[in-house]
């Protein structure tokens, strides 16, 4: 549970966002500790996409209070993205390159070593594809290989928007594996709260851009 002498890894008071006139976060608050797994549900709606966007600092928000690791957002945004990995609803990874090309390229960014990048291949079970064009990979495999570039700097917030979309059983497995070796805290999306049963620490329900 969060102790008051540790700085939170996530802490949001306030939270809004809208697009538009529509609201889709409304004054959400919440406090994630380091290490603890935090998984948002709720409809198609709810606003988790966006405040996992937030948190990823690719939205600003309108209106509250957001900080990772202590550091005001959009302030310091500059300062906490190295400590973030970020899977959207997109793996975010370049289909002309291969597995292994896109892995070493996020590794020039982060300053990640060679060894790594062989031991993020392994946990997401593309050892064996890392030579193949990640535009010709699958949908599960491409899912897998976004894992595999958030995880790659080892983040201190792991941020997960429906990771178990387009997974095979081995697949999910691996995923369970990746989020039991991850030793910062973790947002996760989902609409299969219950398939993480035993790896959250808590949940937030959103409801049209509230937390319930």
């Amino acid at each position: 549970m969060f102790s008051p002498e540790r700085t939170p890894a996530v802490r949001c008071d306030g939270l809004t966002r809208r697009y538009g006139e529509r609201v889709a976060l409304d004054a959400v608050s919440l406090t994630v500790a380091p290490g603890e797994r935090l998984l948002l549900t709720g409809g198609n709606g709810a606003g988790k996409t966006t405040l996992l966007r937030v948190l990823a600092t690719v939205l600003r928000p309108h209106a509250g209070e957001v900080a990772i690791d202590g550091h005001l957002l959009p302030r310091d945004a500059r300062k906490v993205r190295p400590a973030i990995g970020y899977v959207g609803h997109e793996p975010l990874v370049y289909p002309v390159l291969t597995a292994r090309e896109n892995l070493e390229l996020y590794a020039a960014l982060y300053g990640v070593g060679r060894e790594r990048i062989e031991q993020v291949l392994d946990l997401a079970g593309l050892d064996g594809r890392g030579g193949d064009p990640a535009g010709e990979l699958s949908r599960g495999l491409r899912q897998r290989l976004g894992l595999a570039r958030a995880m790659l700097h080892s983040p201190s917030l792991l941020l997960l928007d429906e990771p178990t979309t387009g997974l095979d059983e081995d697949g999910r497995e691996r995923l369970r594996g990746a989020l039991i070796a991850h030793r910062g805290a973790a947002v996760i999306a989902t609409h299969e709260p219950d398939w993480f049963a035993g790896l959250e620490h808590g949940r937030l329900r959103l409801a049209a851009g509230r937390a319930a």
